[in-house]
């Protein structure tokens, strides 16, 4: 049986992933459609940036994240600017933290759906007199809706899996930054491994299922066509 802690635990780590997503849609769109359509020469250099989360180990971002938002940081000089306070050991911190560590993942398979789809049907948009704004909603978007689809649940999927990060960027703090996976840290530390066991399947389970509902609904778009 799940405590009380570790209910709220999944609550913070559903309420962080939904809003890391929804952000992450906001930015990492139009991010994604000018990485597919730009010819620009820095394009590859900024492609690199997006990925970095990729490669980079979760502390080294936490860490820079840290010392960025920090009240000596850029970004904590102008949070505090703003009447803002600091970010970090709050939940917006953990959101600022999680958007550029799954960025990649809402990123990534938004460009390749967009590449897939091409010049011509944004061509013949044009030739209908399509503004570009209205080309890209009503011919580019549904076009790349199995992008869409998979980025979210990527984006959602791995935000919550997320530990490194949110621990050197939140702290573990109970209702504010203790999400599942340092939820399930604390009870391994205190060797309370039943509590451990029960919440990390749980995840386990949670992940499969995310993940088996991508790989259906993908395999029965592909049989639609």
């Amino acid at each position: 049986m799940l405590t009380d802690a570790d209910l709220q635990a999944l609550w913070l780590t559903v309420r962080l992933a939904a809003t890391t997503t929804l952000i992450l849609f906001l930015l990492g769109t139009p991010l994604a459609w000018w990485l597919a359509k730009s010819r620009a020469w820095w394009k590859q250099p900024i492609r690199a940036v997006v990925a970095l989360p990729l490669v980079l180990p979760p502390t080294v971002i936490g860490f820079y994240l840290l010392v960025a938002l920090g009240p000596h940081g850029p970004g904590g000089r102008l949070t505090q600017a703003l009447g803002l306070g600091t970010l970090p050991f709050t939940f917006w911190g953990l959101v600022v933290a999680s958007v550029i560590y799954s960025l990649p993942f809402m990123v990534q398979p938004l460009q390749d759906a967009f590449e897939a789809i091409g010049e011509r049907p944004l061509e013949v948009a044009a030739t209908l007199r399509a503004a570009p704004l209205d080309a890209f909603f009503s011919v580019a978007a549904p076009l790349a809706l199995p992008g869409f689809v998979t980025a979210g649940i990527l984006s959602f999927a791995h935000t919550v899996g997320e530990f490194g990060v949110v621990l050197m960027i939140g702290g573990n703090i109970p209702g504010v930054s203790r999400v599942a996976s340092v939820q399930i840290y604390d009870y391994v530390e205190a060797a309370e491994y039943a509590n451990a066991h029960r919440l990390a399947a749980v995840m386990l389970a949670f992940s499969f299922l995310v993940l088996l509902a991508m790989y259906l609904w993908r395999r029965g778009l592909r049989k639609g066509v």
